[in-house]
């Protein structure tokens, strides 16, 4: 079993649901309280042993590679000041033995194109992850990709993160089809994009988290374009499964926030906030003060 040595970050989307902030600014780098929505992904993948990082980015991106590059003048004006704990903190937003890799996405045409784009730095055969940044996911102990190198380790079969949603929110995911393997693991038989609630095999709904065989490229290949245009990785995942590729479906231990709707990016920086080290204790005093005058 290849070990999965690189992660793909597809951030070339325009995250329309938070202009104006996004106007200008990557909708990756909004912080929750102090760290950027793509670096606590690009930690998550380091954290699961990867060492080679794909951004797929877009036109308005700049920020991103800025962001894991050397500041130069940041770091001698910190430490001109004698700011030693700013100056490793900017010094290691990520190890020194990762290596980042950045791809321009030319058109905006869906996440399957964004995965695509990455073939050229995968490696025939090589299995690889894929992160989509706006959804956080806090798996506590061991993060949710962590989990999901393991499980891939056992059962060598691609695999998707999954979560239940609410019967009524289907419409809003991806969905499996599939059976239970065991308590956390499902055998995917099938996948819909976005069903209507009447339509829906299940309510487990996929979410930004993926390990993908090398194959997964032959099928986005030949992916048609749907609706908008673009070309979509459910599609090239069910027709893998159709083809006699076997993937599964890791129902992850942890809470997701889905920072790509501006109540989970409020919630997720609440409830990150109650555990940050410097902010913890007087959060939670004011938030106590505040839910007595609501």
């Amino acid at each position: 079993m290849r070990k999965i040595r690189k992660a793909v970050f597809p951030v070339a989307g325009l995250g329309t649901r938070f202009l104006p902030a996004t106007k200008a600014n990557p909708k990756e780098m909004l912080p929750v309280v102090d760290k950027p929505l793509i670096q606590y992904a690009a930690e998550e993948a380091v954290a699961a042993g990867m060492d080679v990082l794909v951004f797929i980015t877009g036109r308005n991106k700049r920020s991103i590679p800025d962001h894991f590059d050397k500041a130069y003048e940041l770091e001698s004006e910190l430490e001109r000041r004698n700011k030693h704990a700013l100056l490793e903190i900017a010094r290691n937003v990520l190890p020194s033995h990762v290596t980042c890799v950045y791809i321009r996405q030319s058109e905006a045409l869906g996440l399957g194109h964004a995965v695509l784009c990455a073939k050229p730095v995968i490696e025939t055969g090589e299995p690889f992850a894929v992160i989509l940044a706006d959804d956080l996911i806090d798996g506590g102990r061991e993060s949710c990709m962590e989990q999901m190198v393991r499980v891939h380790a056992e059962t060598g079969c691609g695999l998707i993160g999954v979560e239940e949603v609410p019967r009524e929110e289907v419409s809003a995911y991806g969905i499996i089809e599939g059976t239970r393997r065991n308590d956390r693991l499902w055998d995917i038989r099938g996948l819909v994009e976005k069903p209507p609630v009447e339509h829906a095999p299940s309510n487990m709904g996929i979410v930004g988290r993926y390990i993908l065989d090398y194959a997964v490229f032959e099928h986005l290949e030949r992916a048609e374009a749907g609706s908008g245009g673009e070309i979509q990785l459910t599609d090239a995942m069910a027709a893998q499964i159709v083809a006699g590729q076997p993937m599964c479906a890791y129902e992850f231990e942890g809470r997701r926030y889905d920072c790509g709707s501006k109540l989970g990016y409020l919630e997720a920086n609440v409830e990150y906030g109650l555990k940050h080290p410097e902010l913890a204790d007087a959060f939670r005093d004011y938030l106590r003060g505040l839910a007595g005058s609501l």
